[in-house]
């Protein structure tokens, strides 16, 4: 035959094995099934060994044989657009449910915080309306511990309570008149000198609702807390 003949000598061979390798090869990258990638395979070695020309099968097979090659390949581009959409899609789920986590995290911090904020803004309003209902309190000539305990505890909260009440005994064991005879120190707090309480009233020598008010108030604003006032104490028995 002319140069034309020559042209269209193409092996059988050729056709099947590069349409068998681009399956294999689209399979390989996109995690198509083993089974299907192994028959693939099979199929390409099988053809590989067959010496058959495509220019020496009849018109008709020839087009058959160029169909087959030419779906294969179209084939193993769909298989990879799928491979990669599906990839896609879980990165995206993937991503999505991470962003929910941390969403879901901060919204309960939030939570947490607006609760904190809450309950101190309570406790702040509070320790204002037992504050005034100390400075209301009637004068009397004395007082009993346990009416002197009532008045600290309408004003300190009652998680600061023990530490409060632990200071408080172990300074002047809640005699509001108590003096120290070396340094002067006075009162519930042993205050010194003992005109520190004078900042919460005039009458601080002999209201003990005058020095309960003075002391939480240095507590709270020194160490933050009786508690933390506390903890001083008790590594240095002093405060």
């Amino acid at each position: 035959m002319l140069e034309g003949n020559r042209v269209s000598r193409i092996s059988v061979r050729g056709f099947a094995v590069a349409s068998a390798t681009a399956v294999t090869a689209v399979g390989s990258v996109v995690g198509v099934a083993s089974g299907s990638t192994a028959q693939t395979i099979d199929d390409a070695e099988a053809v590989a060994n067959d010496t058959t020309l495509l220019a020496d099968l009849p018109v008709g097979q020839q087009a058959q044989v160029q169909t087959a090659s030419l779906t294969a390949q179209a084939d193993a581009q769909a298989i990879a657009a799928d491979a990669s959409a599906r990839k896609d899609a879980e990165e995206s789920a993937r991503k999505k449910a991470a962003q929910d986590a941390i969403d879901k995290q901060q919204a309960a911090e939030q939570a947490e915080q607006a609760e904190k904020e809450r309950k101190a803004k309570e406790e702040a309003e509070k320790k204002a309306t037992a504050a005034g209902s100390l400075g209301n309190a009637p004068v009397k000539s004395s007082y009993t511990v346990a009416e002197i305990q009532a008045m600290a505890k309408a004003v300190v909260a009652s998680d600061q309570w023990t530490c409060f009440s632990n200071i408080v005994q172990r300074e002047s064991t809640w005699n509001y008149q108590a003096v120290n005879p070396s340094s002067g120190a006075y009162g519930l707090f042993q205050a010194l000198p003992a005109g520190k309480y004078a900042s919460a009233g005039a009458d601080w020598r002999t209201n003990p609702a005058t020095q309960i008010k003075w002391g939480l108030n240095y507590m709270d604003s020194r160490y933050g807390s009786p508690c933390e006032a506390w903890t001083f104490w008790q590594a240095n028995h002093w405060y």
